[in-house]
């Protein structure tokens, strides 16, 4: 071996004297070395093999714009804004979980809780910035110059695919965005996004006048000049994202897939219990998932009733409750729907957000921002359901037991899909670990 040649243990044993390793690969370089030895973790422990849930779908709920923990799913003593006294806004109730409340706006949750999880002791160190605190949610790492990185809808993607045909593998209900996409992955493990439930997404419906002769001879004049440009092209992954998006277009323009949006089909009295227009993006979600969709991001941050959204300042506080009241009605209505369709056990729900909120007031009633301590609730998915993970203190500032970072959260929703959240992918030749070394939430598996 000459003196340009070392093996990657060589590396991070020189280049732990500068700590060149903790900036270059995004961990400690003690960690790193130790699980180089034979199937052991840094502390000489033997390395647990990961559980391996049987979930075969995900319906992620986006409360963008940080939804305040202690006023649903971890409620504390009652506050008042104007006496400045910190605390919940909302009385609790009992749940079906003993020994575990929710506010009172939950009451159609909180019967059917026993089909729940609750984890209270999510955190991560992003405070102020919504951009980055929903990258690190949906990525499950820090935002860097060097690398985009996938979100868990593109991993999951990526790593399962479609589970028909006749549909896409990850649908965005919401504007789409990066902090959602593929990253190095690529534009294959890339979303379909729509905003109007009816529609469905844009350019998908084949005009009346185009008959399927027509679109087949279409499709073959399209796949020649296609093949053809691309050897006379040098655009690389740009060129090939492109092809790769025209495919999966033409893929799923059929009417198979778009008969998924005739919501209309459905009884009305399923349709009213789902509520308004959030819930009847819910409702498409379980339709997406009986029709081959893997991952679904379904959103709520979009000032449907209080002015707001989830990102409560001052006003915004004083009719949170209606927001919580239509997540009520949409979120128990789903699981129901999914239970009756016997597809809740297949299926795994994920109540997230960017952060949660302090119990303290601001000045105009309302609340700031806090990540060091906040809850995010799990459905369904054939886990151990039941389950209240964490605990914090008695306002729901700090954790007190259980922390659960938001690799762990990945890699619990990774391993609940057959998926290997200790697994590599690759940006380019450079191996990246599908999560930021996270470990699943073990109560939850059998």
């Amino acid at each position: 071996m000459n003196e340009f040649q070392s093996t990657r243990r060589d590396f991070l044993r020189q280049a732990s004297a500068t700590g060149l390793a903790a900036s270059a690969l995004g961990t400690s370089w003690q960690q790193l070395l130790a699980s180089e030895k034979h199937g052991t973790k840094p502390h000489g422990a033997k390395k647990r093999p990961m559980p391996k849930g049987k979930a075969e779908h995900c319906i992620m709920i986006w409360l963008g714009g940080g939804s305040c923990h202690i006023d649903t799913w971890d409620p504390k003593r009652k506050g008042d804004p104007k006496a400045k006294k910190a605390g919940s806004y909302y009385d609790p109730i009992s749940t079906a979980i003993p020994g575990t409340q929710v506010c009172e706006h939950l009451s159609k949750c909180a019967p059917i809780l026993d089909r729940f999880n609750i984890v209270r002791s999510v955190h991560h160190e992003v405070i102020d910035e919504h951009a980055a605190a929903t990258n690190r949610m949906h990525t499950g790492r820090p935002t860097t110059g060097t690398i985009t990185y996938p979100s868990v809808g593109s991993v999951v993607a990526h790593q399962r695919g479609a589970v028909s045909d006749f549909a896409p593998a990850y649908v965005l209900i919401g504007y789409p965005n990066v902090t959602r996409g593929p990253g190095f992955l690529g534009s294959k493990a890339g979303y379909v996004y729509l905003t109007d439930t009816n529609a469905g997404p844009s350019g998908f419906t084949r005009s009346s006048r185009v008959n399927q002769g027509r679109q087949d001879r279409r499709e073959r004049l399209l796949k020649k000049m296609r093949a053809d440009y691309r050897q006379k092209s040098f655009g690389g992954q740009t060129i090939q994202d492109y092809d790769e998006s025209v495919a999966e277009a033409l893929r799923l323009s059929g009417p198979e897939f778009m008969k998924v949006f005739q919501l209309d089909s459905e009884k009305s009295d399923l349709r009213n219990s789902y509520g308004g227009e959030f819930g009847q993006r819910c409702l498409l979600s379980r339709r997406l998932i009986q029709s081959g969709v893997r991952f679904i991001e379904v959103s709520h941050n979009l000032n449907f009733v209080n002015g707001t959204g989830w990102d409560t300042h001052n006003d915004g506080q004083l009719n949170q409750h209606l927001l919580i009241k239509e997540l009520d009605s949409a979120l128990s209505a789903l699981v129901l729907d999914l239970e009756q369709h016997k597809l809740l056990d297949k299926t795994l729900i994920v109540v997230a957000s960017e952060f949660g909120r302090p119990a303290r007031f601001d000045s105009g009633g309302g609340r700031g921002h806090q990540s060091k301590a906040f809850s995010v609730t799990l459905a369904g998915g054939g886990l151990q359901n039941g389950k209240t993970i964490g605990e914090t203190n008695e306002l729901g500032e700090e954790i007190v037991s259980r922390p659960v970072s938001v690799p762990d959260l990945h890699a619990t929703i990774y391993a609940s899909l057959g998926i290997d959240p200790s697994e590599e992918l690759y940006s380019g030749d450079r191996p990246v670990p599908i999560t930021d070394m996270g470990e699943p939430v073990r109560e939850l598996f059998g």
